[in-house]
């Protein structure tokens, strides 16, 4: 398949951890085992918490595992432009309106429904006037931009969860009151630029696919082919933290762990192997991303693993 063409897709908001680790291995071994491509896009959204020496080190950790990539494409902080231009697009065709609630007032109006941690759009500034608009922003607020997207659920069809439903909308945010272009948009114009066409992720992203093929749709581009993976989860059930431990892959590192034995033991906690150390290489052959196991990887971290 040498048009198909997975991704790496890392947020520097931080250093690497086992959970990310986990995932682009498994990105990985799923594009090379059928033929493809990988890029590497650096989702650098957040002023505020990526850092460049973050980037970098993320590339070392990757390397060091022996996980390479073909190209890396635009940072998505050099990609406004494009951002900007699918929010025309869709505003040309009235499908964006001003947002003037504040966070607290979404907050209120989400309770006790919000799923994830996202506060719903309530719809109050969906029909204003242009009076109304200028009234709230002599009162100094600043407005959010909205996609029209009623609330409703769409079929994604997942490579590991077969035919899933999964909620889109309502009205999800294209741009911040802040300026910040919201990453709903963002992923899905940064996969039709890279001609991405597989995406592997973590399984906690699954109920945004829909709202992102819809976007994807509005935009009339492409959408992807996604395969949404179980996570790494510490002992206490919740996913893996700082709190549980040495979980990042430079604190493996340093506690004496080798590239290796941590791709060995990644490999077999999906049932590649058996845990000896080994390459990425050398999981490739037989590799099917449809046969591995379903549930969350229990990672019980000791610190230091002198292995």
């Amino acid at each position: 398949m040498a048009d198909l063409l997975g991704r790496f897709a890392p947020s520097p908001s931080g250093a690497m951890h086992l959970g990310n680790a986990r995932t682009a291995l498994l990105a990985w071994l799923d594009a090379r085992a059928r033929g493809g491509r990988i890029v590497l896009r650096i989702e650098d959204l957040d002023r505020d918490r990526c850092r460049p020496q973050f980037a970098a080190a993320i590339r070392d950790d990757l390397r060091w595992l022996g996980l390479d990539w073909d190209a890396e494409t635009a940072q998505q902080s050099a990609r406004t432009a494009a951002y900007e231009a699918a929010i025309e697009r869709l505003a040309a065709g009235g499908l964006v309106y001003e947002c003037f609630c504040t966070r607290r007032e979404l907050a209120v109006a989400s309770a006790p429904h919000g799923a994830a941690g996202i506060a719903p759009c309530p719809r109050r500034c969906h029909d204003l006037s242009e009076g109304e608009r200028d009234d709230l922003r002599r009162q100094g607020r600043r407005a959010a931009l909205r996609v029209r997207m009623p609330a409703g659920t769409a079929r994604v069809e997942d490579r590991l969860h077969g035919g899933v439903s999964v909620p889109i909308g309502p009205d999800p945010v294209v741009r911040r009151s802040d300026g910040l272009h919201a990453y709903q948009l963002a992923v899905v114009v940064d996969d039709a630029a890279d001609a991405v066409t597989d995406v592997v992720r973590g399984d906690d992203l699954l109920a945004s696919a829909g709202t992102q093929l819809e976007l994807a749709r509005m935009l009339g581009l492409p959408g992807v082919s996604y395969a949404h993976v179980p996570l790494v989860l510490g002992p206490d059930g919740a996913r893996l933290a700082k709190r549980h431990g040495a979980v990042t892959i430079a604190e493996l590192r340093d506690c004496g762990r080798s590239a290796a034995s941590l791709v060995g033991e990644m490999a077999s906690s999906f049932g590649a192997g058996d845990g000896s150390p080994c390459a990425p290489d050398a999981v490739l052959a037989g590799f099917d991303l449809a046969a591995i196991r379903r549930e969350p990887w229990l990672q019980i971290v000791d610190s230091p693993m002198g292995r």
